[in-house]
């Protein structure tokens, strides 16, 4: 069989491309140790980076007197996650009497709010809100 051509130029082995003759099934390799398959069912998402702090939401927190305890960061960086799975870009967290905007993306918070500052404001940019306890 001669090597194939595109008008009289012959294709390079490298971009020759390979044909099955018609009616003959595709082989697909059964599971094995190291199919694709066997790799997805054992692949771990890697671990979440934990939130940060922008120097903005620290002097917001700071400023309006919002402390947050371990267990509420923890709580964060769990939502966070969750945010992440359903394809959160910027989520408004609400915490008891705090609003938080977070960059699911950046794994940030951008800004923090408290119940006296909340009223008559508009949070935008946003593309999802989440409610902690």
């Amino acid at each position: 069989m001669a090597d194939p051509k595109i008008n009289g130029v012959p294709i390079p082995p490298a971009i020759n491309p390979i044909v099955r003759p018609k009616g003959v099934p595709v082989e697909i390799p059964p599971a094995g140790a190291g199919s694709f398959r066997d790799v997805l069912r054992t692949a771990q998402a890697p671990a979440a980076a934990p939130l940060k702090f922008s120097a903005h939401a620290q002097q917001r927190l700071e400023s309006r007197n919002i402390r947050l305890t371990n267990d509420d960061v923890a709580k964060m960086n769990a939502m966070a996650d969750k945010a992440a799975a359903k394809g959160a870009k910027q989520s408004l967290f609400m915490m008891r009497d705090v609003a938080m905007v977070v960059s699911i993306t950046n794994r940030t918070v951008i800004t923090a709010v408290d119940q006296q500052s909340m009223k008559e404001n508009v949070f935008t940019n946003i593309d999802s809100a989440a409610i902690l306890d």
